[in-house]
This record gives structure tokens, C-alpha cells and sequence, in this order.
């Protein structure tokens, strides 16, 4: 995993391989605290839905003081320390000290607040952007099967498509190159990846050069500078005196208590997740053999007014009779093509079968 940067000759040089990794793990912290709060929010969600509503705000607003606090007291960012990495700022004639960081990270080389507020903005904003944008082009419609556009797509989606205002052509000029764009960026900075690999270059990550720092391995000094303790300052005594430094020290705790308490969470979540879905064999351990299966509901007899259907002919819509496209099934159990039920929910409002009352967002596609 190291090979590539220990023939060089640089024990302090992270590998590729260290630098994606922080990467992922910063990726996973987002994904992971959205699916708890949206776990909470179905248990409170007069005080949580907002919340899950707005999570790209609220967790760029989190993350501000996480990544403010560990590039203040660490040189590095949340994943960055967790790897066992630091952020040095960059010096203008790499000397044989500044190669090697003997002795820690020297104070001509530590973040000075220009490089700390540039890593916080790039940190923050760059991953804000992208979830943004993101979000942006799937509710345009964008990475959709046009066959399900084309089949059933909502209003909105229609009238954007033939929208010829000014607002309407630069959402499709949006949707048509963010893919491009997308794939352009990732291009750049797989190309800044194998420039690093393979020495060309000292920063993984373009804005680095902007920024004006590089990335190193923590040494044994620097793990021994974290854990000597503080210089104890001469406090005063009394029970007021002892709450008012709990209240001061509290914040700093719990961000430094951050580097185990994530990772940890996020282990725990991804194994709720495996835990809980249907392909998992942890699951099927916990259905008890004993007693009965219990059987599958029984379909809803036809109604006499409503269309006949032809048991005979499996995989054909009663409604068009034709092989069903795009199949969808109404609450009372029986299917058709998504065109064909849509249409006739909203004309009559029932299953055509049963005449059961339904309504166009009872709809359900079905995966086959």
C-alpha cells in the first residue's frame, strides 16, 4: 500500500491510498448523520423534519466548527487527524528540515489563519456545492429512464421540458451539461491523483497550491506533543470556579471525543443497515422456523361492472390489453401499464377492476 511512496525515500510522504481513504471517510459522515436524523425525525418530526429538510445547511453549519476546531489545534482536518495525517504549510525553499519534519511541524510551517480560513472555506463549500448541485439535477429529472418520463412523468417535469422562458432554458442547458461538468471535475482530480503517485506533483488535491499547504504523516514527536498534557495554570477553587471550567473545557472535549465517537457511529449505522436489509442472513436468522408460513393476501374479486380480465394471459394490461410497460399496481393488487392506470385514475378515480376509490398518488411502480 506504501510501495510507491517509500521508494523515495520520504517516511513522512502519506500514500495515495491514506489520502483517499480520509476522503471516504469524510464522504461517509454526511450519508450517516442524515439517516440517523431521518430515523428520529419519523419519532419527532415537529422538531426534527426541518432539520432533515434542510441537512446540506445544517451539516455544512456542523462541520464549520468540527473542521475549525481540529485545523486550529490539530493542522488538520476531522479525517485528515483520524488518518494519522497534518496539513504544513508549504514552504518557498524546501530545506532538509522542512523535507523530513523533524521534531513536528516548525512554527515558520504551522497554519496561520490565511490557510486555516482557505481550508475551511474549500472543506466546507466544495462538498456543499456538489450535494447541492446534485440535488438539483435529479429533481429536473436528471439520471431518470426517459422511458419513465416519457411514460409517466409528473407535470413538472412536462412543463420544464417544453418551458421556453429564460428560466426554463437555463434549467435544461443545467441539466444537460452538469453530467459533463461532473465528469470533467472527476477528471481533474484523478489526473492531480496519478500526478501525485507518481511524483510530479506534491499535492493530491489542486486547491492545495492555492491554499499553500501539503499534507504529511504525523511522526513520533507529534503524537507525543498531543499527548502531553497542558500546562496546568493556577485556578481557583470553589464549586462556581469549577462549573465555569467545565463550561469552558466542555466544547473542546467533545469535538476531540469526535475522532472516536464518528467512526464508531458510523460502524454502528452501516451495521443497522446490513442488519435490517431483506437480503441480509442475519435476518433470516431471526424469523422463527416454528408455526405456519403466513399465507399472502388474497387477491380482490372483480367487480361486475367493472372490465373483465383474461387469467389466461399473463403479463398483459387490462386496460390495453397489450404487454405491460412500465408496470404499476393499485391498492387493490392488480396491475397495468403506468400510462394507461394513471390515465384512468384520474378520469374516474378507481381500480378499474375492483372500483375501488384510488388516487393517482396511490400509484405504485413495480420492479419485475
Amino acid at each position: 500500500m506504501e510501495f510507491f511512496n517509500d521508494v523515495g525515500g520520504d517516511p513522512l510522504k502519506p500514500s495515495l491510498f491514506e489520502l483517499v481513504a480520509q476522503e471516504q471517510l469524510r464522504d461517509l459522515l454526511q450519508p450517516a448523520l442524515k439517516y440517523v436524523l431521518a430515523v428520529f425525525a419519523q419519532r419527532y418530526p415537529r422538531y426534527l423534519i426541518r432539520i432533515v429538510n434542510r441537512h446540506e445547511e445544517f451539516y455544512a453549519f456542523i462541520m464549520f466548527f468540527v473542521e475549525r476546531h481540529y485545523l486550529r489545534k490539530h493542522n488538520a482536518s476531522f479525517s485528515e487527524n483520524f488518518y494519522g495525517l497534518k496539513r504544513r504549510r508549504r514552504p518557498w525553499i524546501a530545506t532538509e528540515r522542512a523535507i523530513a519534519a523533524v521534531g513536528g511541524i516548525p512554527a515558520g510551517e504551522k497554519l496561520r489563519s490565511r490557510e486555516i480560513w482557505r481550508s475551511l472555506f474549500l472543506l466546507i463549500t466544495v462538498p456543499y456545492l456538489r450535494a447541492k448541485g446534485q440535488d438539483y439535477y435529479e429533481s429536473l429529472g436528471g439520471g431518470i429512464d426517459s422511458d419513465i418520463l416519457e411514460d409517466g412523468g409528473s407535470e413538472r417535469h412536462i412543463r420544464e421540458l417544453t418551458d421556453e422562458s429564460m428560466a426554463g432554458v437555463l434549467r435544461r442547458k443545467f441539466k444537460t451539461l452538469y453530467p459533463w461538468f461532473n465528469i470533467g471535475f472527476e477528471a481533474w482530480l484523478l489526473a492531480h491523483n496519478v500526478a501525485y503517485l507518481f511524483d510530479r506533483t506534491p499535492f493530491y488535491r489542486p486547491w492545495l497550491a492555492w491554499i499553500g499547504v501539503d499534507l504529511r504523516r504525523l511522526n513520533m514527536d507529534d503524537f507525543l506533543a498531543q499527548a502531553k498534557p497542558n500546562a496546568i495554570s493556577p485556578t481557583k477553587s470553589g464549586f462556581l470556579a469549577v462549573v465555569r471550567r467545565l463550561l469552558l473545557r466542555s466544547p473542546q472535549l467533545l469535538l476531540d471525543s469526535l475522532r472516536l465517537l464518528l467512526p464508531t457511529a458510523i460502524f454502528f449505522i452501516k451495521f443497522l443497515e446490513w442488519w435490517y436489509s431483506p437480503g441480509s442472513p442475519a435476518r433470516s436468522l431471526s424469523i422463527s422456523p416454528i408455526g405456519p408460513a403466513i399465507p399472502p393476501p388474497q387477491i380482490l374479486p372483480p367487480h361486475p361492472a367493472g372490465i373483465t380480465i383474461d387469467n389466461t394471459k399473463y403479463g398483459y394490461c387490462p386496460l390495453c390489453k397489450e404487454f405491460i410497460h412500465n408496470a404499476t399496481a393499485l391498492p387493490s393488487g392488480y396491475v397495468f401499464c403506468y400510462r394507461c392506470v394513471h390515465d384512468h385514475v384520474e378520469q374516474h378515480g378507481n381500480c378499474p377492476i375492483t372500483l375501488l376509490p384510488a388516487k393517482a398518488w396511490q400509484l405504485r411502480k413495480v420492479l419485475v
